[in-house]
């Protein structure tokens, strides 16, 4: 049974930083692309970033592109999102997902985990 488990979410101040972490069980993730949404009260759940398998290719929403940085260590079975100059607008609850494809979007996901939630104050 594949499992995502996301931590590392909180209250922070508009211009902060925070690192999320997602650990993945079930399965190795070497061979999959893994990746970050964000779903805000109200509205539907929206693309942040995904990275390759191999770490080649990185993707992001423009909305955080040069704030965040999503990486990943298959050895530890773990990625992150490194999230900086956070704004009001970053609060969510933030879902890490895996599946075979990276792209700009969830088409490629198959695996969710349950979210963790960033609340950002201005």
């Amino acid at each position: 049974q594949v499992q995502l488990v996301e931590s590392g979410g909180g209250l922070v101040q508009a211009g902060g930083s925070l690192r999320l972490s997602c650990a993945a069980s079930g399965l190795p993730v070497s061979t999959y692309a893994m990746g970050w949404f964000r779903q805000s009260p109200g509205k539907e759940r929206e693309f942040v970033a995904t990275i390759s398998w191999s770490s080649e290719r990185t993707y992001y929403a423009d909305s955080v592109k040069g704030r965040f940085t999503i990486s990943r260590d298959n050895a530890k079975n773990t990625v992150w999102l490194q999230m900086n100059s956070l704004k009001p607008e970053d609060t969510a609850v933030y879902y890490c997902a895996m599946g075979i494809m990276a792209g700009k979007g969830s088409a490629g996901m198959d695996y969710w985990g349950k979210g963790t939630l960033v609340t950002v104050s201005s």
